[in-house]
C-alpha cells in the first residue's frame, strides 16, 4: 500500500523476562522453534503490502541487527523507502524511554518525514497474525483519526481496553484493567493519520508525557477526536514475562492456536539458515512436539519445542521444555518445564525440574 507507513517499536526489554531478555530485546526473543518476535509485527505489514517501515531501537539491539539485517526476509530491502533501524537521536528522550509516546518523540524527526499520509504502528512483542490489509481498509473507509485493532480474547496480564459505541467507534479507554470487563482489549496496534499522530506527540512532548495510549489517545478522544476499532479474531498474546513465553509457546503445540498465527494466506516469514533435515536414531520418541531442522534425536520427547540444532542423547527425557538453538543434552539426562537460552550444555544424568507456572529458565551459553 503506497500511502502507510509502518512503525515497530522493537527497543522494550521485559524485566518479567529475566534472563531470557538479557542482552537482546523481547523483539529479538527466539519463538516456536525459527521465528523471532518481531517476525509476527514485520510478516503483517509485508502481507499488507507496506513496504516503507521504521523500526523504533534503543538498546540491546545486536541480536535483532543480526536477525533483521536489511529486511530482505521480509521484502523490505529496497533502494527506495524498505526498512530502516532507529535508535534514538536528538534531545526527546531520558535513557530508557518510559513508553511508546516517549520512543516516537526521540525520533520525531523521522516521524516529520514520513511522506505517507496514514502511519501502522506495532509493538514486536505481542504475538498475533493480524489482517493488516483488511484493517488498513476499514481505516480508510471509515474516516477516523485513528483505528485501533482489538480482540475479544481476555490478556493475561495488565491492559486496557475500549468500550464502542455505534459503528465500533471508540467512545472510552479503561486503563489498568485485568481479567475480562466491558468492551473489547486493545493490542496497542493502531492505524493512524500521520497529522494526528504528530498532533499527539507534540502534546506529549510539550507536556512531558510518555505514553501514546494512556496519555496521547486519552487526550486526542477528550478533545473531540474520532476513533475507531477492527477486531482481530485470532490468536493474540503479549510476552511480557517467562509464564507468557512458555505458555505461549505450549499453545503453538495445539492445532488451533498454530492454525490462527501461521496461517497458509498470511505467512510468517523469518531469518533463513540452512540445515540438514532432523535425525531420529532408532530409539528415539517424539510426542506432540515441534522440531526444526537440523536437530538431532535419539531419547524421548514429550510436549517439547526444540530450535535449530538441538542435540539430544540417548536414555535423556524431556517433557514440556522448550530448548533454543544448539542446546546439547546429555545421555540419561531428565528435564521437566525448562526454557534453555541458545548454545547450552546439559551433561550427562542431570536432572532439572520446573514447573507450568514457574520454567527453569538455564541462562545463554550456560554448561550444567
Amino acid at each position: 500500500m503506497t500511502d502507510v507507513h509502518g512503525i515497530v517499536y522493537a527497543y522494550h526489554s521485559s524485566p518479567g523476562l529475566g534472563e531470557l531478555t538479557r542482552g537482546r530485546t523481547n523483539a529479538s526473543l527466539p519463538f516456536a522453534g525459527r521465528y523471532r518476535l518481531i517476525d509476527f509485527a514485520l510478516s503483517s505489514l509485508s502481507n499488507a503490502g507496506v513496504r516503507d517501515v521504521g523500526v523504533i531501537m534503543q538498546r540491546d539491539y545486536q541480536s535483532l541487527l543480526d536477525h533483521v539485517a536489511s529486511g530482505k526476509a521480509w521484502d523490505l530491502s529496497r533502494r527506495r523507502g524498505g526498512m530502516r533501524l532507529l535508535p534514538p537521536f536528538g534531545d526527546n528522550h531520558r535513557g530508557d524511554y518510559s513508553g511508546t509516546a516517549e520512543a516516537l518523540n526521540g525520533v520525531i524527526g523521522y516521524v516529520r518525514g514520513i511522506p505517507q499520509e496514514h502511519v501502522v504502528l506495532l509493538p514486536a512483542d505481542v504475538l498475533c497474525n493480524v489482517d493488516l490489509a483488511a484493517a488498513i481498509q476499514r481505516h480508510l473507509a471509515g474516516g477516523c483519526g485513528v483505528t485501533a485493532v482489538c480482540t475479544r480474547s481476555v490478556p493475561k496480564g495488565t491492559h486496557y481496553r475500549c468500550t464502542l459505541g455505534e459503528n465500533d467507534r471508540v467512545k472510552r479507554l479503561l486503563f489498568r484493567q485485568r481479567g475480562a470487563g466491558p468492551g473489547v482489549a486493545a493490542l496497542e496496534i493502531y492505524i493512524i493519520r500521520k497529522d494526528v499522530l504528530l498532533l499527539i506527540l507534540d502534546r506529549c512532548a510539550q507536556e512531558n508525557r510518555f505514553h501514546f495510549h494512556h496519555d496521547g489517545l486519552a487526550d486526542y478522544l477528550a478533545q473531540g477526536g474520532s476513533m475507531d476499532a477492527v477486531l482481530h479474531e485470532g490468536y493474540a498474546a503479549r510476552i511480557d514475562n517467562v509464564e507468557d513465553y512458555f505458555s505461549a509457546s505450549m499453545d503453538m503445540l495445539q492445532p488451533g492456536p498454530r492454525a490462527s498465527l501461521f496461517p497458509t494466506d498470511r505467512p510468517v516469514r523469518t531469518k533463513e539458515r540452512s540445515d540438514v533435515s532432523t535425525y531420529y536414531g532408532e530409539d528415539a520418541r517424539v510426542e506432540n512436539s515441534l522440531v526444526a531442522d537440523g536437530c538431532y534425536i535419539e531419547g524421548t520427547v514429550k510436549n517439547c519445542v526444540l530450535f535449530r540444532g538441538v542435540r539430544v542423547a540417548p536414555g535423556a527425557v524431556l517433557e514440556n521444555c522448550i530448548l533454543m538453538q544448539d542446546t546439547d543434552v546429555g545421555e540419561q539426562a531428565a528435564l521437566k518445564y525448562i526454557i534453555s537460552d541458545k548454545n547450552v550444555s546439559l551433561s550427562a544424568y542431570v536432572t532439572l525440574m520446573g514447573s507450568e507456572k514457574l520454567p527453569l529458565v538455564i541462562p545463554k551459553n550456560s554448561a550444567l
